[in-house]
């Protein structure tokens, strides 16, 4: 029996996508089903295309997400370093290795030299590809004598190492999700391995870290299917056993077709990113400064291409480790939902208690320099929770609890400033109201409405805009109860005043 040790290996060139928290979240998730490690590795071989504050930013959402690494770069362990560019010692004799027993070799061909070949094929209407055709015919360690070569390291001249595809053979394996495969290996062209900076390419790196890291299962984006032919044969060419392959389907534009971009969530108003990024261009947003709870995020994602095969929907982390089966997982890309994702919002808001409700809210209320009260801003969130998606929407449902209305609804106002309006609202100013409760409010509202024998609304519409600014929100002796009878009464004055100043 294997221990299960799967990793999730982003590279530092900029924020985290959705897609690559859902590959960490499954990768997570599978560990945890299997008593199992889950590993941070930082693929940054790519230099060129380097971020700085990345990695960080990797860390920090993972963390916030709750799917913090068992082991890895910021974590330790003793498989280490976890970070490629501090491996190139091990990069460089595993490539010695595939050149001693030639299933790699060199190639010293300039990029004008292969940009050449590539305009002549295409004025034939053919594609240049690398291959078992032409290595032995181009400026290669297979073609030239082991002099020239010797000759050409000597002087320093620039060269890539590239992997030896066997020809004609029909190359079968298998991917955990998507069943088994084949390709004719004459198909394929091949690959750098290692670049003329002395960097190995991702092929080279993630297999030797994988195999050097003892990872048993290899769970990542479809968009590595492909590669996976050369990385099966890479695994023979070393002599080592393969991990298991699961390739997850791409996250779809909202509209069904097409990866899940940036551009898509600048369209349509919803964040693809964890946490924000800042960058030249500007402030792209996240979900965790858009209000989202970390789980209701979580959620959201696991069922993005996952199904646990019943109709339940909330799931806590715990839970969907439990139920997690690459078995579940589709082999069809997953359309996002921006409106889904609200909604899971909305139910684990539903489930905190007022408390912590109010703790969160309290800090939006900090940020905003009102001063908190426990008492009253609780009772604010038991009334608005309710309506609320996130604790952002709290505010702007009660914002008028913290703000006595300065400006009123132009419409609402004409709507509801009637000749007799100010007068009806000072009649009820005389009405006193001792026990000042929403019952004994309500009472009180329905016994002046028969003693003036008018209609409700002559009295609801004018204290609403009154309180609230606006006709709308919500039941009005339930806000006159927490306002309190002497800022109400301050209210209804100062909106008396403001119609008489219309008039």
């Amino acid at each position: 029996m294997y221990n299960v040790r799967v990793r999730f290996a982003p590279s530092p060139t900029g924020p985290l996508h959705l897609g690559g928290v859902r590959t960490a979240l499954f990768n997570y998730l599978f560990a945890k089903k299997n008593k199992g490690t889950f590993i941070l590795r930082i693929e940054d071989t790519d230099q060129a295309r380097w971020v700085e504050g990345a990695e960080e930013y990797i860390r920090e959402a993972l963390e916030w997400a709750g799917i913090t690494p068992d082991e890895g770069s910021g974590y330790g362990g003793i498989y280490g370093p976890y970070r490629q560019s501090d491996r190139k010692e091990i990069y460089q004799k595993h490539i010695q290795t595939l050149l001693n027993n030639q299933n790699a070799y060199y190639a010293f061909d300039t990029p004008e030299e292969l940009e050449t070949l590539r305009e002549a094929a295409d004025k034939n209407g053919e594609t240049f590809t690398y291959n078992y055709k032409n290595r032995k015919h181009l400026k290669t360690s297979l073609a030239l004598n082991p002099q020239e070569v010797e000759e050409l390291l000597k002087n320093n001249t620039p060269y890539v190492i590239r992997f030896k595809i066997p020809a004609g053979e029909n190359l079968r394996f298998h991917d955990l999700i998507r069943g088994n495969l084949s390709v004719d290996t004459s198909t394929l062209d091949d690959k750098v391995l290692m670049k003329n900076d002395g960097m190995p390419t991702y092929h080279l790196a993630n297999i030797v870290d994988d195999h050097e890291m003892a990872i048993s299962h290899v769970i990542r984006g479809e968009e590595w299917l492909p590669s996976l032919p050369l990385h099966i044969l890479m695994y023979s060419a070393f002599g080592w056993n393969a991990p298991q392959f699961a390739h997850l389907p791409l996250i779809l534009k909202p509209e069904g077709k097409g990866k899940l971009s940036k551009r898509d969530g600048d369209k349509h108003g919803f964040p693809v990113f964890p946490l924000e990024w800042k960058s030249e261009t500007g402030i792209s947003p996240g979900y965790r400064e858009e209000g989202y709870l970390p789980q209701a995020f979580l959620n959201m994602l696991a069922l993005l291409g996952w199904n646990p095969g019943t109709d339940q929907e909330i799931f806590s982390l715990e839970q969907l480790a439990q139920n997690f089966d690459l078995n579940k997982v589709s082999k069809s890309g997953a359309r996002f939902n921006p409106e889904k994702s609200i909604w899971f919002n909305h139910q684990y808001l539903q489930m905190m208690d007022n408390e912590e409700i109010t703790q969160e809210f309290q800090k939006l209320l900090n940020s905003k320099s009102i001063s908190t009260n426990d008492k009253f801003d609780s009772q604010i969130v038991n009334l608005l929770k309710e309506r609320a998606s996130f604790v952002k929407d709290i505010w702007n449902e009660g914002q008028f609890f913290y703000e006595s209305p300065k400006n009123y609804d132009p419409k609402g106002l004409e709507k509801v400033w009637k000749p007799d309006t100010a007068q009806i609202l000072k009649d009820f100013l005389q009405f006193d109201i001792q026990d000042f409760t929403t019952d004994q409010i309500q009472q009180s509202i329905q016994e002046f409405v028969k003693t003036k024998a008018i209609g409700m609304g002559k009295i609801m519409m004018p204290l609403r805009m009154a309180m609230v600014g606006a006709l709308h929100g919500p039941d009005i002796p339930h806000v006159m109860e927490i306002l309190g009878k002497e800022e109400v009464y301050k209210r209804i004055q100062s909106f008396i005043l403001f119609g008489d100043k219309k008039d």
